[in-house]
């Protein structure tokens, strides 16, 4: 059953990604990412020539010109190379914002009579995002040892923990939405190995340049569906997400 329900739950939100709202999302998160990117490349070049200075006086050489072009073609590489591995983190960063929007498109056409009656404020979703990314990179960095004392096992470590990390985060944004954050943490303990397979499908392609930016929009639509799957009591739940979370 387990297995049917993940199925089902990722080819339904496979189905749905042409979504308007699901692209909307998508295409938020990439496009203020690379804005960021690239604000930060700009800023970075700024400051070196202005520290820099178009001359500099070196010991020897005497007034040079040529090391302020230097230093902004080497910051500019540093940086791509900087970017293309902050990318994913940051995208899926300032995607969580709008994950909101996801959930709700599910449930406005699958599961109309289910919808939830309340949202998580600005300072709620900040909290849980900073917290879900500080997890996320503090496990990863913890798992570079095991990488390498494993390291033919290195990618099924990899997709283990971030399946793991990456199921509990997306359900409890999912279910929390319903039925608090206390009763989220109860339903993911008691569906934890079906949590667990469905984060493993998500974590797979996230080593995929350009695929993986569409794991925050798949993940919230997947266990979504999971969870009006699993949920205990069918129909709307009461009190706001604030209440509820208490």
């Amino acid at each position: 059953m387990a297995v049917a329900a993940i199925l089902r739950a990722f080819a339904l939100a496979l189905g749905q990604m042409r979504d308007r709202r699901f692209l909307r999302v998508l295409l938020l998160g990439v496009g203020l990412t690379l804005a960021l990117l690239v604000a930060a490349c700009a800023g970075w070049l700024w400051l070196v020539q202005a520290f820099v200075g178009p001359e500099i006086y070196l010991p020897f050489f005497g007034k040079v010109s040529w090391l302020s072009d230097l230093l902004s073609g080497a910051s500019l590489l540093l940086m791509l190379i900087l970017s293309s591995f902050l990318m994913v983190p940051v995208a899926s960063l300032i995607t969580s914002f709008f994950l909101e929007d996801v959930a709700q498109a599910v449930e406005a056409r699958h599961y109309p009579e289910a919808a939830a009656t309340g949202s998580p404020g600005l300072l709620d979703s900040l909290r849980d995002t900073l917290g879900f990314l500080g997890v996320l990179l503090a496990a990863n960095l913890l798992a570079v040892l095991l990488y390498l004392v494993f390291m033919p096992f290195a990618l099924l470590i990899f997709w283990g923990l971030n399946g793991f990390l990456l199921g509990r985060e997306y359900f409890t944004l999912a279910a929390a939405r319903h039925v608090g954050r206390p009763e989220a943490k109860r339903l993911r303990r008691k569906h934890f190995l079906t949590l667990w397979g469905a984060g493993i499908l998500m974590a797979a392609p996230l080593s995929l340049p350009l695929v993986n930016l569409f794991i925050p929009v798949l993940g919230a639509a997947v266990f979504t569906h999971l969870f009006q799957t699993i949920r205990p009591l069918r129909g709307p739940s009461a009190g706001t997400y604030q209440d509820r979370a208490r």
